[in-house]
């Protein structure tokens, strides 16, 4: 398993990971197999999704602060609150093909780390199976 280490620079935001991701692949060696991409944290997550357009994620990021808005009346009393939902949302792993050494994502897609509690210091972890 390989470690990524981030330092995350605002309270939330996509950061693109696919290249770091990719380059932990390519050291494998696994010409056919699968990645996992796992995030350790309870307030951040990893999604894929369009790597083209920067707008996307701006408004992936909007839309889920309008669903789970920080004024609600929550029980934990941390402060954090919206950043552990958002995190359930969209999930701590993803599970990418790998094919002919490299990762098989679509034409658009990337992999990002999602901060929702930021800025912090994060980890992701990459293991290729």
């Amino acid at each position: 398993m390989t470690r990524i280490d981030l330092q995350t620079r605002s309270r939330e935001a996509f950061i693109d990971i696919t290249s770091r991701v990719a380059e932990v692949v390519g050291n494998s060696g696994v010409k056919s197999g699968i990645c996992i991409v796992y995030v350790p944290h309870t307030t951040a997550a990893v999604t894929i999704n369009e790597n083209a357009d920067p707008t996307v994620r701006e408004d992936i990021l909007m839309t889920l602060r309008k669903a789970v808005p920080d004024a609600l009346t929550y029980a934990h009393t941390e402060g954090n609150s919206p950043a552990h939902v958002k995190s359930s949302l969209v999930g701590a792993s993803v599970a990418v093909p790998i094919e002919e050494g490299r990762l098989a994502l679509g034409t658009w897609q990337g992999i990002f780390f999602c901060e929702f509690d930021g800025p912090r210091r994060r980890q992701v972890f990459v293991k290729v199976v």
